[in-house]
């Protein structure tokens, strides 16, 4: 790590916003399948399931649209340790439901919290790396993300053995923890470089990059020029731009938006959260018999969806955005195709005592479908995962960042919210009809990520202003990029000679 110890060390620290995140939607998901829950809240229909699940998301698209100014009127640090408060409060009212009215309202406190999180922690992260490691720690918000998922799926699997509504109540209690100890751990971390900065703090701005670069060396000649890039930056910025929402809409900010709201809405339309908040529904559907088997297998995909993400950490700042989100896509497409084609051709769908629907498939298919599932979090954990993050946190100049983020994270939280409402009808009704709809988008995206979407990889959050002022068709503004690059390359071999 060298020079980049303690930018690292923030990084991870602030990443606990996700775990927080991850620890809530891996809750859920198996917890809807516990039998003292089912009796406990009137045993859900699809409907009603879509709603409790839906309301969090409900209440992240909130939260992420408030984000954006409270992030830059009271910083980063502080609006992550508002949004801990926040969640703390949804979960306790959650842990102590009476009924399931109290048990919607604590989701959608709770989602709150985590919408304020999952727009502030990536730019809280963005603005403390180095450009040739922000993609890898960025990264970090979605491999925290998988660690709360695969935390709460073995708390959950420990916890349905429980003979009482504890079974329930002790996992959703327990999120409160990673809340109170990113709180406290915030006290203790440094204000963004680029916030200080934009509020004439500059000494300030100064000394954080210099224990972020370079062991607390205020005179480094990185930390120097890193600190006049941003001063001048901001400095052109305040004569020449607006801060309102209303300059999303203008030139050139528009492009960069339209990219930042497809990127997160095409995250949420890969059908992750399908199977992150239903994987033991569908398990069960498959001919996976039992509640064990089911869960079980859950807590194996939150295993796999864990590992997948480290090569996602460790080389998206090598082999670049553009080329990992179309790898991805493939394989995200062709898991979904192979299962829609298995199931379709071999079903025999009836419907249980229950309501719940099974689809009698050959002993063989079954396991086919759960390994598809498998291979299509690994495809999703090393592209869209941490990349659906990475590239709104970073594309943005700083006068608008949090404005911009905010909108582009309520895009993901909208469609997430979408999606978790009518994905239990859906998957009863239709069955592998959903995985085809799927299966579309995917191959879709991949035309569209090479056609519109920039490399940004190893570039400094100022010069995102150069990469995106040229062509919207991505793959025809090559040229000119590499004709900037040669023209910064000879420049700084002169000013060396010299």
């Amino acid at each position: 790590m060298g020079r980049n110890t303690h930018a690292y060390f923030v990084g991870s620290v602030s990443a606990l916003g996700g775990f927080i995140f991850g620890f809530d939607t891996g809750l859920m998901s198996s917890i809807l399948e516990m039998d003292y829950w089912k009796a406990y809240f009137g045993n859900p229909g699809p409907v009603g399931v879509g709603v409790i699940t839906s309301l969090l998301t409900a209440g992240c698209f909130v939260g992420s649209l408030c984000a954006g100014y409270l992030a830059d009127k009271f910083s980063r640090k502080r609006t992550i340790m508002v949004a801990c408060v926040v969640f703390s409060l949804g979960a306790s009212i959650q842990c102590g439901s009476r009924n399931r009215a109290m048990l919607i309202a604590g989701r959608f406190v709770a989602g709150l919290g985590v919408g304020v999180l999952s727009m502030t922690v990536p730019i809280y992260q963005s603005e403390i790396a180095p450009s040739h490691i922000r993609g890898r720690l960025v990264s970090l918000q979605q491999w925290a993300i998988t660690w709360g998922l695969l935390v709460a799926f073995w708390i959950d699997y420990g916890c349905h053995f429980i003979k009482s509504d504890a079974s329930w109540r002790i996992p959703i209690g327990i999120q409160i923890v990673p809340a109170v100890v990113l709180f406290c751990a915030m006290t203790m971390m440094p204000f963004t470089p680029r916030w200080l900065i934009d509020h004439d703090r500059s000494y300030e701005a100064q000394t954080v990059l210099a224990w972020l670069r370079a062991g607390g060396n205020m005179h480094d000649p990185e930390v120097v020029q890193e600190v006049e890039d941003i001063k001048e930056a901001v400095r052109m910025e305040r004569e020449t731009a607006m801060r309102s929402y209303f300059e999303l809409l203008r030139f050139p900010i528009r492009r960069r938006l339209v990219l930042g709201v497809a990127i997160q809405a095409m995250q949420q339309l890969t059908g992750i959260n399908v199977i992150m908040y239903f994987a033991p529904s569908l398990f069960k559907q498959s001919g996976l018999s039992g509640d064990n088997a089911s869960l079980l297998a859950q807590g194996v995909n939150g295993v796999i969806n864990m590992l997948a993400t480290i090569p996602a950490i460790l080389f998206v700042d090598r082999l670049g955005r553009r080329a990992t989100l179309m790898i991805g896509s493939f394989g995200c497409a062709a898991t979904y195709f192979v299962q829609a084609v298995a199931t379709g051709a071999t079903q025999n769908k009836i419907y249980e005592d229950d309501g719940s629907v099974n689809l009698q498939l050959p002993k063989g298919v079954s396991y086919l479908v759960i390994v598809m599932v498998y291979l299509f979090v690994i495809s999703f954990a090393m592209s869209w995962g941490p990349i659906g993050w990475i590239y709104p946190s970073e594309i943005f100049p700083m006068h608008i960042r949090s404005k911009a983020n905010s909108i582009t994270t309520a895009s993901n939280w909208l469609f997430n919210f979408v999606i978790g409402l009518v994905a239990p009808i859906l998957m009863k009704r239709i069955t592998w009809g959903l995985d085809l709809i799927f299966a579309v988008i995917m191959f879709a995206a991949i035309g569209i990520i090479y056609a519109f979407y920039p490399e940004t990889k190893n570039r400094s959050l100022e010069d995102m202003e150069v990469i995106f002022t040229g062509s919207v068709w991505a793959h025809r503004d090559r040229r000119r990029i590499a004709d900037y690059d040669d023209a910064v390359f000879a420049e700084n071999n002169k000013e060396f000679e010299l």
